[in-house]
């Protein structure tokens, strides 16, 4: 047993300088509800819902002068059964590496559009625009465009920052873009976004463009965002959704309403739709809350087609 320790020992003393260049994180989610749900003309049934749960690993390095690397890893997972939720794909969310210094940061590898959290994901907090009771409606083409990106992500100058992805066709696909801005100043938020993408003849070329605002004031947090989605520039429809909370000691209560309205082509995806969603958080502390919330879509469908009611109970807990 001795030279057993002796050996962690010096093990452990020649690997500490190796560790101590940089630093990994296991971070994660687990966001799990049981609710009951209303699918069309469908009878109500009830579920456990995953909403969101990941895993994730991020890590850093400080290369000196100013300069640091770094990785994101996070995987999707349902923890209502424990399988993943980005099918054949382990690392589901985000894959990706960073150098970033005085210059700003360059991303290579997939990751989820900046135009959207700078953005929609503002105005979706009530469950962090997880779940059932997530935005419905918004412009979802930079999220089929996630994976072999390239990013440059400028540094903060007085408090505002921007950012640019594309994304290689390689050939089979077509190119995307993306881009975002995000400005800060006191508890005011401004951010904006544009998308494009063109799949080379296999669909129309696609756009999106996308403002938001929130501020906080007191108890009070208030959140808008208005976008466009065009297609091929003959299709379009206008997307706007608005959010409000207030907050009393640990308790939040929710309110977020949501609608489109189509151009041209009465047939265009979610045209016309409205979704609202009414919600409590309640922080047991700073990693762990119990929520419940009631959403609904309306479609304007014959027949319901495509509405949806849900009313959820459930636990968020962070690590």
């Amino acid at each position: 047993m001795k030279k057993i320790a002796l050996v962690a020992a010096v093990a452990a003393s020649v690997a500490a300088p190796a560790f101590a260049q940089g630093s990994v994180t296991l971070w994660g989610r687990l966001n799990t509800s049981v609710e009951s749900q209303k699918n069309g003309n469908n009878d109500r049934v009830v579920v456990e819902q995953n909403n969101g749960s990941r895993l994730g690993f991020r890590g850093v390095e400080d290369l000196g002068g100013g300069l640091k690397a770094g990785f994101n890893l996070e995987h999707g997972l349902n923890s209502d059964t424990g399988a993943a939720s980005g099918g054949t794909t382990f690392w589901s969310r985000e894959s990706d590496v960073w150098i970033g210094g005085a210059f700003g940061t360059v991303r290579l590898g997939s990751n989820f559009p900046d135009s959207y959290f700078a953005t929609v994901d503002r105005t979706s907090n009530h469950n962090h625009d997880t779940g059932t009771s997530s935005d419905a409606l918004f412009s979802t083409i930079g999220f089929s465009y996630a994976t072999n990106k390239v990013t440059y992500i400028t540094p903060n100058i007085s408090g505002f920052d921007a950012s640019i992805s594309a994304m290689a066709g390689e050939g089979t696909r077509g190119r995307a873009f993306d881009s975002s801005f995000n400005y800060s100043v006191g508890t005011l938020h401004i951010g904006g976004g544009y998308t494009q993408a063109d799949r080379f003849g296999v669909s129309p070329k696609r756009q999106a463009y996308v403002l938001e605002a929130d501020y906080g004031f007191g108890p009070f947090l208030v959140t808008g965002y208005v976008s466009t989605e065009k297609v091929d520039g003959f299709r379009s429809r206008n997307i706007a959704r608005v959010s409000g909370m207030y907050s009393m000691g640990a308790s939040e209560f929710h309110l977020n309403v949501g609608g489109t309205k189509s151009g041209a082509d009465g047939t265009f995806r979610n045209a016309g739709a409205s979704q609202w969603t009414l919600g409590y958080n309640y922080n047991l502390s700073k990693r762990t809350k119990v929520y419940a919330f009631y959403t609904a879509i309306d479609q304007k469908l014959p027949n319901h087609a495509g509405d949806f009611n849900s009313l959820a109970a459930g636990v968020r807990h962070n690590f």
